[in-house]
């Protein structure tokens, strides 16, 4: 019966870890939370929008981050916090595991910017990186 084995409370404890270990995989701080929620509000989006953060070739430093308000697919990862969510395709998930994602408002800078371990460099203004060799 491998069926009734899925069903153990040994298996639904690994399955709470493993999503506990997903959900610290990229952290948003206050400021990021507090934003996305007001511009997912702004925007009247529906139920379920979340930040979209992909990884794609370009950018100054060969790969660079694209940011939209997005649904989820079948095949993405979807992280929650504080009432928000972020989406995260399969492709783009090796490049994003560790980041943490602020929201600045300052003369010089506003956006989103993100903080990733992943990366050998970043560019200046921070929208594009050199990912670490392995």
């Amino acid at each position: 019966m491998p069926d009734a084995d899925l069903q153990s409370p040994c298996f639904s404890a690994i399955g709470s870890i493993l999503s506990s270990a997903l959900f610290h995989m990229i952290s948003l701080t206050a400021s990021a939370v507090e934003h996305l929620r007001s511009l997912i509000a702004e925007k009247n989006a529906d139920a379920g929008t979340g930040l979209r953060l992909r990884v794609e070739k370009g950018g100054c430093a060969g790969m660079q981050y694209v940011m939209a308000l997005d649904q989820s697919q079948a095949d993405d990862t979807v992280q929650s916090q504080d009432g928000v969510s972020i989406i995260i395709d399969q492709e783009s998930l090796g490049y994003l595991r560790g980041c943490q994602i602020d929201y600045v408002d300052s003369l010089a800078d506003t956006g989103f910017k993100l903080t990733n371990p992943n990366a050998a460099r970043s560019c200046g203004c921070g929208t594009s990186f050199e990912p670490q060799t392995t």
